[in-house]
């Protein structure tokens, strides 16, 4: 310009100044307009990102736990019409969350399935991403079933444990343990214990405080139960504790003792098992009212009778024991120990302890100088604390 500037084609200083004046105006004018164009939206269209969506579990994981967090997530946009089925066209239960910037499952999925997502993101600038992939879910060897024990809405005696019982056995004992939780009204000092590998049972330190309410969770499906086992559904309960009674059964003195609340309210006479016939002793131990029948079969072919009715039969074990009523004893009852191991009682005296028992009651025998092997169900208070604690898998 400096070559044209100088007059080539006669051009005065003043006009050629005009001149580079005007183009200076025009090109700034050419910035400014580019820059207004950015800033009305004609470029944030092609610059603002596309949205980035990621998969938990991610596509084509396999053996994935099916109470794992499942979830879909959009980085710079957000979820539209995010849909996760399975091979049946079962759709699974989710809900958007994070301003619709994530989509997550709310129903476990199932054992054994292949799950498909479908939906989009959508960015800001309207920019769209796929959501698209599979997963496929753990395929157990076995799906094991398990019960708990005592059920929603009952009431029962002080000395009641928390069982759960598996339908095999249970090979990750620590990692159920962990997920199992006790929550009672009061503050009660408690521990679970494993009886063999297809049950565990939690117990207080010492009885129940009456009353208590106890709630119990086992978030059982999904857990591993070891060799290829998985748990099938969870566990709930709600139940309460009762006023507080504990049977005082005395073997020398040929007596049973009903506290109630602290005080006694009734002292009945009775005959526990002949003392000189092991098989027919009653031994020393904290047992517990597991059963009540107005009316029960007795049978011991050893000793020379069978289908024997007695009344008012509460079992207090699975070795054989009861407290029921036994006319045809009673001689004996409350002067001598003759029975079978059980514990007789007049007609009248039994009618009145069945009315007043309650499942869970402890029965606390002594004076017979033996004690019951802690083998016989329910044998949970036959075991010092220390020993509880033992069997404990953490």
């Amino acid at each position: 310009m400096s070559t044209r500037g100088n007059g080539s084609h006669g051009r005065s200083s003043k006009g050629a100044l005009g001149v580079v004046t005007a183009a200076l105006l025009l090109l700034s004018g050419c910035g400014s307009g580019a820059a207004n164009g950015a800033g009305s939206g004609g470029e944030s269209t092609s610059s603002a990102p596309e949205p980035q969506v990621s998969l938990q579990p991610g596509d084509g994981a396999t053996g994935v736990n099916p109470k794992d967090s499942i979830k879909v997530s959009a980085e710079h946009g957000e979820l539209h019409n995010v849909s996760l089925v399975n091979s049946s066209d079962e759709e699974v239960e989710g809900k958007l969350v994070n301003n619709d910037s994530a989509w997550k499952a709310t129903e476990p999925l199932g054992y054994g399935k292949t799950y498909e997502w479908s939906g989009e993101a959508v960015g800001a600038g309207g920019q769209s991403s796929p959501v698209g992939g599979s997963f496929r879910t753990i395929d157990p060897q076995r799906v094991v079933r398990a019960t708990i024990n005592p059920i929603d809405d009952k009431t029962v005696g002080i000395a009641m444990p928390i069982s759960i019982k598996f339908d095999a056995p249970v090979e990750n004992k620590a990692e159920v343990q962990r997920a199992l939780s006790v929550n009672p009204s009061e503050d009660v000092k408690g521990a679970w214990a494993w009886l063999n590998d297809k049950q565990v049972d939690w117990r207080p330190k010492e009885y129940w405080p009456a009353h208590t309410t106890v709630k119990v969770d086992a978030p059982l499906y999904g857990l591993d139960y070891g060799g290829g086992k998985y748990g099938k559904a969870d566990l709930t309960t709600e139940f309460e504790i009762g006023r507080s009674q504990i049977v005082k059964a005395d073997v020398q003195r040929h007596r049973v003792r009903v506290i109630r609340d602290g005080e006694q309210i009734a002292s009945y006479p009775a005959s526990y098992g002949l003392d000189s016939v092991p098989d027919r002793h009653t031994h020393d131990g904290t047992y517990m009212v597991m059963a009540k029948h107005p009316v029960e079969i007795m049978d011991n072919p050893k000793y020379g009778y069978t289908d024997v009715k007695k009344k008012w039969a509460v079992r207090i074990s699975n070795h054989g024991e009861f407290i029921h009523e036994n006319e045809q004893n009673r001689a004996n009852i409350g002067k001598r120990n003759t029975s079978h191991g059980c514990v007789n009682l007049t007609n009248a005296d039994a009618k009145d302890y069945f009315d007043s028992a309650m499942i869970g009651d402890p029965v606390e025998v002594s004076g017979s100088g033996t004690d019951m092997p802690a083998k016989y169900a329910v044998y949970d208070w036959m075991l010092s604390w220390d020993q509880w604690q033992n069997m404990s898998a953490l």
